[in-house]
């Protein structure tokens, strides 16, 4: 008997081969009559494939519940989203679930590493539990890219916050995903610790070409992108090219000072 996955496979996305994820008229919507809130707003949006994505916004704007959703972590009340050229709405649990395995990476806040394992059996971690083995190859590219090729019998106590995200970084990027999804990253880090994670997650980018869509409230964190896309009320108002922190800072300004007027 042959089994039919519902996955929708195309020769591309509605964003056409250079688009890694795609959403189009997505709308989440909590609740229902008048406790109803809408934390996306029919967005339409394509992530850039081989470039760096910072989405940002006030509190309550909706940035993280538009990542979580193009990441298949969350579901949409309505629309359409695609990694690559894979449709995601409407996957079955089991299919969602091998998709964000084996092409999606995620980069969050804690680091959630295994205490009882070295840093180079938690980079291995996922594809371990997936009966794959490593490319060689690009796992030593990506160990050496994050700086940690002297420290990976190390366990997580014996690292530093910021080494430890490195390893997490590490993790994500050693089954080759197709992109990557970060919120918050640096969030718990100090400022040195956070600069070299952005440096590695930029270095990602030019020399692995990596796709990343990070999530941040940081206009420094920002200005590691390629671009910036600007959430307001669950809508995105505006994008950003090579930002610098203070353009960030000067667009977000303006915003709030929309919001409160």
């Amino acid at each position: 008997m042959t089994t039919v996955s519902t996955a929708v496979e195309a020769p591309h996305g509605p964003g056409g081969p250079h688009a890694a994820a795609s959403a189009r008229q997505v709308t989440k919507a909590y609740g229902a009559g008048e406790t109803r809130v809408i934390a996306l707003d029919a967005v339409d949006v394509d992530i850039a494939l081989g470039r760096f994505t910072a989405i940002m916004g006030p509190s309550g704007s909706g940035k993280s519940t538009l990542m979580h959703c193009l990441a298949g972590l969350d579901t949409v009340s309505d629309g359409r989203i695609w990694i690559g050229a894979t449709e995601i709405t409407g996957l079955k649990d089991r299919e969602l679930t091998r998709l964000r395995r084996d092409k999606i990476g995620f980069v969050f806040q804690a680091f959630n590493l295994l205490p009882t394992l070295n840093a180079l059996e938690n980079i291995t971690l996922p594809m371990d539990i997936a009966g794959r083995k490593p490319d060689r190859s690009w796992l030593d590219q990506v160990v050496e890219t994050v700086g940690l090729a002297d420290r990976l019998s190390h366990r997580p106590a014996q690292l530093s916050g910021g080494q430890q995200q490195r390893v997490a970084v590490a993790r994500a990027l050693a089954s080759r995903p197709e992109i990557i999804f970060g919120d918050e990253p640096t969030g718990n880090l100090d400022s040195r610790s956070g600069a070299e994670l952005l440096t590695f997650l930029r270095r990602s980018v030019d020399e692995l070409q990596q796709t990343i869509v990070m999530v941040t409230h940081d206009p420094v964190a920002a200005s590691y992108a390629d671009r910036v896309l600007f959430l307001a009320d669950g809508r995105i108002v505006d994008e950003m090219a090579a930002p610098t922190a203070d353009s960030v800072l000067d667009r977000m300004g303006r915003f709030d000072g929309k919001r409160t007027s």
